[in-house]
């Protein structure tokens, strides 16, 4: 006896559990807010390629409809359009009529629109057939336990919602309406993007209407971008290059590796210093680079000595190619998407991290490119890596392990090729010019000197301050209120003389405002190694008291704490003036070179009573701020000669 598993004759209600878990594992898989958009424009765009396969003259054009007001959105296309029998049938969980060359082909898509909302209008028009229905509930009934909702049949409409489907002669439209719980997006207005300008870029970002073609020509496809916002008005963009956007093409002042490298050789021919190239290569806010599949596997390869012969394979089997765009600040994306683009604070449209994409699609959220070195640089490197035909699991869910980690370990290696090239972007590695914070700051500060003018805090008895030789902390601190109380403790017991405090903050940027403050007494703060070995050269002591203008100060248990905030572009390295902490933490490597100012030779760099170290940028040599490392000063203070080789061991013995 023989039967055929895949030829199932079951009961109704077995056939209407099977096919709604079908539907819910598919459901699963689509978790971005940007999955409808993507899916939409994806079946357009391969609709689009269809018609074109057929008719080498055909001109593609794409209309997309984001109603703010109705929380509606349309997309509509004059591709191939569907026959009556597919029409009826593709809704359907795992049914799909396209082929391996469509972006995609797996029988999803049309599945999560239809049942993974509650509202979905579907037309289609073909020379011989016209049709347009909706579907609705499909996400209620899904999500239905108790089997009291029906099944959701489609609907005949006489019209559809995007009207310009009933001026072409060929194609096929879908409107969504975000109804209803347990969708996403809920509401199209959370990214407070109101103009069709606005989301044109968002989309060439986020969804395929970002081709990414790497050289390969576009199909030149013309978009009708339309937006309505909450008021009902109306914004209209044309967009004839539907490609992504691409972080040099948005950023002024960015150079292409390539055009550096040849002006080098150009040099080298010339028998000349390459070193010595014009000014326009320097200063720069960005730097990006192309790699073909060659860079991976070939011999003389940028990159192929780092990847193994698995890992070539991969490289080689998929096409690989790959765009690294390196940037000199992570503040440049947060003044791209809150200040350029206008959207949503912190929503980052575009930011540092590894982008995958197929088919010439970006495929997913951003990945955090994995660094065990130079920590904080992820953040300002943006790389895409592209495989051909590598389809990612059901949905936008993610791809195979393999991939993934190739891609990971590629984008590790374009970080480190760019940091090899630091000399050519801007010095400061802090944020551009930002007026409202800077402003933010600077009002904070005048406030503060008011203040500090109007409400002086005097305390006239001569006793009251005399040392007790011990400080009244038992234990070493825990956490950033016991660096807070100790390091107090040690300006009031004089141990350090040169930080003034005007005032600390729990709900600013920044921590502390202060002033450093450097005496005329050479006794108090001049240098001796017996009694006081946290004083300074005696150049330094001045004729009469100074006080600097009021600086910015903060406070950390560990000096990693600061490295991630800085990393991910919480604070800004240019407005820190003093690090006060207990250790430095494990990760200073990897983005700071660091002066010993408790080894006798480096006394010279120390311009304030009881400095311990000064912060030196790794990418740029620059000063950038100085610091206080209780733990050591307090071990130097014990024991200064023993904290010699410690510090020279650690840190070098001298600055270069």
């Amino acid at each position: 006896m023989t039967w055929d598993p895949l030829d199932l004759k079951l009961r109704d209600d077995v056939i209407n559990t099977t096919i709604k878990r079908q539907i819910k594992n598919i459901l699963k898989s689509y978790t971005g807010w940007f999955d409808p958009f993507s899916e939409l424009i994806q079946n357009a765009l391969d609709a689009l390629d269809a018609r074109k396969a057929e008719n080498n003259q055909f001109v593609p054009e794409l209309w997309i409809r984001i109603d703010l007001k109705q929380n509606m959105l349309s997309v509509t296309d004059n591709g191939i359009g569907f026959s009556k029998d597919n029409f009826k049938s593709f809704l359907a969980p795992n049914v799909s009529f396209k082929t391996q060359k469509n972006r995609g082909n797996k029988g999803v898509g049309a599945t999560y629109l239809a049942y993974g909302f509650n509202f979905l209008q579907v037309g289609t028009k073909t020379s011989d057939y016209e049709l347009v229905g909706t579907l609705m509930d499909g996400r209620k009934w899904v999500e239905d336990e108790d089997d009291t909702e029906l099944r959701p049949t489609v609907k005949l409409e006489n019209e559809a919602l995007h009207s310009v489907f009933h001026e072409i002669d060929h194609g096929t439209t879908f409107t969504l309406k975000f109804i209803g719980e347990s969708i996403r997006p809920r509401k199209l207005d959370w990214l407070n993007a109101k103009t069709a300008t606005q989301w044109s870029a968002i989309l060439r970002i986020k969804t395929p209407l970002g081709g990414i073609y790497f050289g390969a020509e576009d199909p030149k496809i013309r978009c009708t971008l339309q937006v309505i916002d909450e008021n009902g008005e109306e914004t209209t963009k044309i967009l004839k290059d539907c490609k992504y956007l691409f972080p040099h093409n948005i950023f002024e002042n960015c150079r292409n590796l390539d055009e550096i490298l040849s002006a080098e050789r150009a040099l080298i021919d010339l028998g000349r210093d390459p070193s010595r190239l014009p000014p326009k290569f320097f200063k720069l806010n960005g730097l990006y680079k192309y790699w073909n599949t060659d860079s991976f596997i070939s011999a003389s390869g940028e990159f192929s000595k780092r990847l193994d012969d698995d890992e070539k394979k991969l490289a080689c089997q998929y096409n690989l190619k790959c765009y690294g765009f390196f940037c000199y600040t992570v503040q440049m994306w947060d003044n791209y998407n809150d200040s350029r683009l206008g959207i949503r604070q912190r929503a980052r449209i575009l930011s540092g991290g590894l982008q995958l994409a197929t088919n010439t699609m970006p495929q997913g959220d951003l990945i955090l490119i994995p660094l065990n070195r130079n920590i904080g640089y992820q953040h300002t490197t943006h790389v895409i890596i592209h495989l051909d035909r590598a389809d990612p699991d059901l949905g936008r869910k993610g791809f195979q392990p393999d991939i993934e980690e190739l891609a990971k370990a590629i984008s590790t290696s374009v970080v480190n090729y760019f940091l090899q090239r630091g000399k050519h972007l801007k010095k400061a590695t802090g944020a551009p010019q930002d007026f409202v914070a800077q402003k933010n700051i600077h009002d904070w500060i005048r406030q503060l000197e008011t203040h500090e003018q109007q409400n002086p805090l005097e305390i006239t008895r001569e006793d009251a301050f005399l040392p007790l030789m011990e400080p009244s902390m038992t234990a070493i601190p825990l956490n950033e209120q016991d660096v807070i109380s100790l390091f107090n403790q040690l300006l009031a017991g004089g141990v350090i003389r040169g930080v003034r405090l005007m005032a600390t903050s729990q709900h600013n940027q920044y921590d502390s405002v202060f002033r450093f403050h450097i005496g005329n007494s050479v006794e108090n703060y001049g240098f001796d190694k017996d009694k006081n070995p946290l004083g300074l050269e005696s150049s330094r002591i001045r004729q009469e008291e100074y006080n600097t203008e009021p600086k910015i100060l903060e406070y950390k248990y560990s000096f990693d704490a600061l490295i991630e905030e800085l990393g991910k572009g919480i604070k800004n390295e240019r407005d820190i003036d003093l690090v006060v902490a207990w250790e430095f933490g494990q990760n200073w490597r990897e983005r700071y070179d660091v002066i010993p100012l408790l080894h006798y030779d480096n006394l010279q760099y120390r311009n304030f009573h009881g400095g311990t170290h000064l912060i030196i940028n790794s990418l740029t040599g620059d000063s950038v701020f100085q610091a206080i490392i209780l733990s050591e000063l307090i071990a130097y203070l014990d024991t200064p000669d023993s904290e010699q080789k410690y510090q020279a061991d650690t840190y070098g013995h001298e600055a270069e």
